[in-house]
């Protein structure tokens, strides 16, 4: 026995430990984590690091570009060529060929040639194009943001329902194990019937179940957020807020009043589309367009029939500039079909423009609408649960006095019980309708 307390007082020693090393996190500190350590919003950080590493690419291109080259041949067997034979051969034959050897065994060639890009207007185009992907690939990253700050708040709500929840658990356990108490006393005094004791020993049992199974509950909720925050799991956590801080009364949920679309990230990144697809049409039609390119080449080659040669003999240098104009004159039509491709994309991306503005209509209507059903419901299942609590009230009084039945007081209790699970989620729905209609107003987690 000495030591299983022994076991249990070391628990409850470390468990006292783990919850005062806890770290305490409110709302935004939860979200500020999120953005900081959840892998969403990181992986959509390299994506922007992509971004901005791709424009330094394209402006590489317009740079000069500068390449060496060094070559040394053996000719083990040299090629050779067929000349008449008349020139080294007047008598010869008409007709007759000589296969002569044109070369030498060993030659040598190291050369520095400089590119540059004068003209071309599909680069400078790529240029502006690069730019803009790098703001939708910011873009993105503040959609992360926003999705992992809906998933973290949610998850936080979730902590404070069940928080309230369980303590109100674990009152109605107390209040009905001191009526469990009074009546096993009254049952010892002949004035009650031993079923009303077992009635509710059976009653008290329920509450103590339910009790332990939002307790696990609440663990698994604690679970869930540090998941949504990029929390260790094995490390402690504790919230700094409580359900009294959240406004809900208050909350405005007119959907009729000024809105800007671009508060929403989706139709911000759609306008960024719409420049992506207008760029991409304009390079396709500036390929019709002159390129004008500009070379330098300067080398030394040299050649001997003994490999040795390369070496002691001398290289003669040589030099050249070349300025070329690639003018396009036809393709087959391939640009044109390009284009036409391109035109399509761009028009369907503009006709989005009215299905999302339906579409984010409807979900600030929907999120208004069921905001206000939900603090509605929340209102009536709060003025029930007082009911109820009242009604508990007198019952047990009742009972104390010899005026009401054990029945009676079973049925108040469960009423209680009843009217706490309704309320509650009520209360969770009304908090989830508020992020849905901060989430549809654009304002829910502004970067």
């Amino acid at each position: 026995m000495m030591i299983r307390l022994r076991k249990i007082y070391a628990g409850l020693f470390l468990l006292t430990s783990l919850a005062a090393n806890a770290q305490t996190y409110s709302l935004k500190q939860a979200v500020d984590y999120a953005i900081a350590h959840q892998v969403q919003v990181k992986n959509s950080q390299i994506d922007l690091q992509n971004a901005s590493a791709k424009i330094s690419e394209i402006k590489a291109m317009g740079l000069p570009q500068v390449n060496g080259s060094l070559a040394l041949t053996n000719n083990i067997v040299l090629q050779r060529a067929f000349i008449p034979a008349k020139i080294f051969n007047p008598a010869a034959a008409d007709g007759e060929l000589i296969a002569a050897k044109f070369g030498v065994d060993n030659s040598g060639f190291a050369s520095v040639g400089l590119s540059q890009l004068v003209f071309d207007g599909t680069y400078l185009l790529g240029l502006k194009a690069s730019s803009v992907y790098k703001d939708l690939a910011v873009k993105s990253v503040t959609q992360s943001k926003q999705q992992v700050a809906e998933n973290v708040t949610k998850a936080y709500y979730g902590i404070l329902v069940n928080e309230k929840r369980q303590g109100l658990l674990a009152l109605n356990v107390a209040r009905l194990d001191t009526l469990l108490k009074e009546t096993r006393e009254l049952n010892k005094q002949g004035f009650v019937e031993k079923i009303d004791v077992q009635r509710l020993d059976v009653q008290a049992n329920n509450l103590r179940t339910e009790l332990e199974n939002i307790e696990r509950l609440q663990a698994l909720s604690y679970s869930l957020l540090k998941f949504q925050m990029g929390f260790p799991m094995e490390e402690p956590i504790r919230l700094s807020e409580s359900l009294e801080k959240v406004e809900l009364a208050t909350f405005n949920t007119n959907a009729a009043g000024d809105f800007n679309y671009a508060n929403r990230i989706e139709y911000s990144i759609l306008q960024t589309q719409e420049n992506l697809a207008e760029l991409d049409l304009k390079s396709i039609k500036a390929g019709y367009l002159p390129r004008l390119v500009l070379n330098a080449n300067y080398g030394y080659n040299a050649g001997a029939n003994a490999f040795s040669d390369l070496i002691t003999k001398q290289w003669f240098d040589n030099a050249a500039v070349t300025v070329a104009l690639q003018i396009p004159i036809f393709d087959g039509f391939s640009k044109k079909y390009k284009a036409v491709q391109s035109a399509n994309n761009l028009q369907k991306v503009r006709q989005s423009y009215s299905l999302l503005k339906s579409s984010i209509d409807l979900q600030r209507s929907q999120a208004s609408i069921t905001m206000k059903n939900a603090l509605e419901s929340m209102k009536e299942q709060k003025a029930n649960l007082d009911l109820a609590n009242e009604i508990s009230r007198v019952t047990r009084v009742k009972y104390q006095q010899g005026v009401g039945s054990n029945l009676e007081v079973l049925n108040a209790e469960s009423s209680i019980k009843e009217s706490q699970a309704n309320y509650f989620t009520a209360l969770y729905n009304a908090l989830v309708a508020k992020v849905e209609l901060e989430k549809a107003n654009g304002t829910l987690y502004i970067d």
